[in-house]
């Protein structure tokens, strides 16, 4: 073998390309130039977008719009790509940046692109605010903090596509004891048994209740069947010495208090 073969064979490899950062989405993989974003140079066009937002989150959280923020979560899930037409897809099908972090899991599976990482941090979020607004709720007696109630039922329910129907349990003092989703039903049905109602508030040894529910359609005002329903509660709990102070319907409308209307 000569000489000049063997130097061929001892030489060194040539260098791997340098390795991108793991979790910064604001550097993205090169492209073949003119591909995506500026022709000839191959960035994409969406190159620095992530950082623009953040900054201006940051500096000014309340003024971005809800398709921003809807990217600003998704981020978190997905660490490289353009996310902005999956938020404005996501924000086309249900609305509204609420409706999307509230929508069932099923039909959030349905936009193309979310998978189930996407799916989690949006979750994530709408569990992170009802919980914001459970606490406080917790901490107080609940007749004294009525309108922190509603936020916090309206943040729970109001946007759900099925009835669900809510206990609130108080004690003497009406501190919260529990708060059991009892039912979930259909767009516009959900059985509620007052016997079971009361069996429940036993259990638990509660002097009061606040049932909640939801109208999925958005307008809150109470049908026949929701007042029969409320009357038959209220009588079944006095009958045992519990108290039904209040049944509350929420939509994405707003809210009727049976006792503000004059129903209980």
């Amino acid at each position: 073998m000569s000489r000049s073969r063997r130097r061929s064979s001892t030489a060194d490899p040539a260098p791997a390309d340098p390795a991108l950062p793991l979790g910064d989405a604001d550097v993205a993989a090169p492209h073949p130039a003119g591909s995506e974003g500026t022709p000839g140079v191959g960035v994409p066009h969406y190159a620095g977008h992530r950082a623009r937002l953040r900054e201006r989150f940051l500096a000014n959280p309340e003024g971005l719009p809800d398709y921003e923020l809807l990217e600003l979560v998704l981020c978190l899930a997905q660490p490289r790509g353009d996310v902005k037409p999956l938020a404005k897809a996501l924000l086309q099908r249900f609305g509204s940046f609420a409706e999307v972090i509230a929508a069932e899991p099923a039909r959030l599976r349905d936009i193309k692109g979310l998978g189930d990482t996407g799916l989690a941090a949006l979750k994530t979020v709408e569990a992170a605010a009802v919980r914001l607004l459970r606490d406080p709720v917790r901490d107080t007696p609940v007749l004294s903090s009525w309108d922190r109630l509603l936020d916090y039922c309206r943040a729970a329910m109001a946007y759900r596509a099925v009835e669900q129907f809510r206990i609130l349990f108080l004690d003497t003092r009406n501190r919260l004891i529990a708060d059991e989703l009892q039912q979930k039903g259909t767009v516009n049905h959900t059985p509620v048994y007052p016997r079971e109602v009361v069996r429940r508030a036993l259990e638990l040894h509660a002097s009061s209740l606040i049932l909640v529910h939801n109208h999925p359609s958005g307008d809150p005002s109470p049908s026949k069947a929701d007042i029969q329903m409320t009357l038959q509660v209220r009588n079944a709990a006095h009958a045992v010495g519990v108290t039904l102070h209040d049944h509350v319907i929420v939509g994405r409308g707003g809210h009727v208090s049976f006792k503000a209307q004059g129903l209980l």
